[in-house]
């Protein structure tokens, strides 16, 4: 990869995050939720990966995906429901941990099968 792929590929993730909290902050929390929640910067790495690994690897990288997308889903609702109940980093952290568990269990499913 070389410095330009490199810096492309940080100005779009980058980009992103702007849009995101100014969306949340500027406009309705809601716009920046979809925003994130948005498959964008999967796409723009299925992009990147296609063009330079080629489809297979770009298929596996779309099975992974989608089988480590439920313990994304475990993260935010885990978030959703800690907040309210710990400080922020303690409830991140929290998340988190729920987070790394569910791909554990996940990897050790997936190497079995």
């Amino acid at each position: 990869m070389d410095h330009l792929q490199a810096l492309i590929k940080f100005v779009a993730g980058g980009s992103i995050i702007v849009g995101v909290t100014y969306l949340a902050q500027q406009v309705n929390p809601k716009y920046g939720g979809i925003l994130a929640a948005a498959p964008i910067i999967t796409t723009i790495a299925f992009l990147f990966t296609y063009s330079e690994a080629g489809i297979e690897t770009t298929r596996q990288l779309v099975l992974g995906t989608f089988f480590f997308a439920i313990p994304s889903l475990l993260f935010l609702i885990s978030l959703w429901f800690l907040v309210s109940r710990w400080g922020f980093l303690e409830s991140v952290g929290g998340a988190y941990g729920i987070w790394l568990a569910s791909v554990l269990i996940i990897s050790r499913f997936l190497s079995i099968s």
